[in-house]
């Protein structure tokens, strides 16, 4: 019988052969293509959806180090108590290897629109995605490759580390060639999965980027840092939270939103809690995000393991949770934390961590969400920020800082909160500069802004670069990071093996060697 089934085929074929001349063509796989017929708007789409959304690529480390998030998970050792704990070693590569893939999606979608002028907005807009990937990694560890990046094709596969001083002057130069290249006047991407193929938006996204950027030199460059912002802030930053750059994902299509994933995984569910600092400083404000991102869960370990249930959200409810502490029964058990507000729920059922405030799961696990990574929160308070200086930034600092702080509360609509334009403009009025204390207000109200966005390793960089908040250090045996929060995070292991030359180089250019504690070039002490 297989023979026969055999012999068909080929009797099939061979007619086929003799009663065409096409036979390449009926011979060819459907469903491949080739760089003439595919459309290259695709790749930015992916590059768009893979760099915002970052799930735990952020939620075991950063989440917690900039004390947003506590956990008295085992799995979040690694980010709440500097501790090596599950996948450690995974997750310490995590953005070397994953924002480089996402670069060389747009590097591979430049190379299939080289040439071709009706395909420039895609380009450029390409570059500021690039840039976003490869500022993400090395805010991260420092001197990585650039120059050599992303060129195998070329032959280049085992590329030098640049060094950080020398990548930022680079990519603010590409930020400013790719803006400056931007046109109205010409075919926007259909790919666009961020603003729609707004050309003005990107533009005011690329000068908001630019800025970001520039204010990362604040330490180590000041009047490098000075001329990027003023040129990033004459150019024209975002304007409005309608500017605010986020990706939506779509549940029913596969392209769910990364960290609403995680809040749905039944230990995460259960143990992640805001932490103790952050909800503690909303609550000395009134601020109006406190009942916006916190619920409180109905007593017992039952409800706290239910993912559907809400929970309660007045602001009076809220409390946030130590970071350090364990369910393991000890001197750091949670039930020794100081202010313990009492387990829910009885025998079988009781649950310890059940009157802290968890994060709102309406606002951050909705897989059809948003993930947001670029705010004009952010943007406004960072011109604040360069306003308060000295530098020539238009309008005053007061007058930023009021529009951040504003733009902070009303970003939570984004994510289904229900908030007004006239509450986030009151709160501002009533909570303006303190001139004498005004890098510390500004730089906390970033952490707010970004912490309650969900972008927290952008919360980490801004913490690093400007000491705001003061945080204190969490102490928990066996720390890694020697009892301080991690300023860096060491290189993927693989590239001891995959590009040892190159890798020893670098790490011979770090102060404490490939640690958790040395620092990159911008977070000089």
């Amino acid at each position: 019988m297989k023979k026969r089934i055999i012999y068909s085929s080929l009797a099939i074929a061979v007619l086929a052969g003799s009663c065409t001349k096409s036979f390449d063509a009926i011979n060819t796989d459907p469903n491949a293509t080739s760089a003439a017929v595919f459309n290259p708007n695709f790749l930015l789409s992916q590059a768009q959806y893979e760099y915002a959304n970052t799930g735990y690529g952020q939620m075991l480390f950063q989440s917690m180090w900039t004390q947003t998030l506590a956990s008295t998970y085992p799995y979040y050792g690694n980010g709440d108590k500097y501790v090596a704990s599950g996948s450690f070693v995974n997750y310490q590569g995590i953005i070397f290897e994953e924002e480089y893939r996402t670069a060389s999606l747009v590097f591979e979608m430049q190379n299939l629109i080289k040439d071709k002028p009706e395909y420039s907005n895609l380009h450029h807009i390409g570059t500021l995605v690039k840039i976003l990937c490869l500022s993400k990694i090395t805010d991260a560890y420092g001197d990585v490759p650039y120059s050599e990046a992303l060129r195998a094709k070329e032959a280049i596969t085992l590329p030098k580390y640049d060094k950080q001083e020398d990548i930022y002057p680079a990519m603010l130069a590409e930020v400013e060639a790719a803006v400056a290249g931007l046109s109205e006047s010409a075919p926007s991407p259909t790919g666009d999965i961020v603003y729609g193929g707004d050309i003005a938006k990107w533009k005011r996204f690329g000068n908001s980027l630019m800025l970001r950027l520039a204010m990362r030199l604040t330490k180590v460059a000041p009047s490098v840092a000075q001329a990027w912002a003023e040129k990033a802030a004459a150019a024209g930053t975002m304007t409005s939270v309608d500017d605010n750059a986020r990706v939506k994902g779509q549940e029913s299509t596969g392209y769910s939103i990364a960290n609403a994933n995680v809040l749905w995984v039944a230990d995460d569910l259960r143990e992640v809690r805001w932490a103790k600092p952050f909800i503690d400083q909303l609550r000395a404000n009134d601020d109006p995000r406190l009942g916006l991102i916190g619920e409180v869960v109905l007593d017992g370990k039952t409800a706290n393991s239910d993912p559907v249930a809400a929970g309660n959200t007045t602001p009076a409810l809220q409390i946030g949770m130590p970071n350090g502490y364990d369910l393991n029964g000890g001197s750091t058990d949670i039930s020794n934390a100081p202010g313990y507000p009492g387990a829910t729920g009885s025998g079988d059922d009781a649950f310890a961590l059940g009157k802290y405030s968890r994060p709102r799961r309406k606002l951050y696990a909705d897989r059809s969400g948003i993930a947001m990574f670029l705010s004009y929160a952010e943007s406004e308070l960072l011109l604040a920020e360069a306003k308060t200086r000295g530098w020539n930034i238009p309008g005053t600092a007061a007058e930023h800082y009021a529009k951040g702080v504003a733009a902070g509360i009303l970003t939570m609509a984004h994510f289904g909160a229900t908030i007004d334009g006239a509450t986030a403009d009151a709160y501002a009025a009533t909570h303006p500069l303190d001139a004498a204390n005004a890098l510390k207000d500004i730089n906390t109200q970033i952490w707010l802004a970004v912490g309650s966005q969900f972008n927290f390793i952008e919360s980490w960089n801004n913490w690093r670069r400007s000491g705001y908040p003061e945080l204190t250090p969490v102490t928990y045996p066996g720390q890694f990071s020697a009892g301080q929060i991690p300023r860096r995070i060491p290189y993927a292991a693989s590239e001891q093996s995959n590009n040892a030359l190159n890798y020893q180089d670098a790490v011979g250019r770090l102060t404490g060697g490939d640690t958790f504690t040395a620092r990159v070039w911008w977070d000089a002490p």
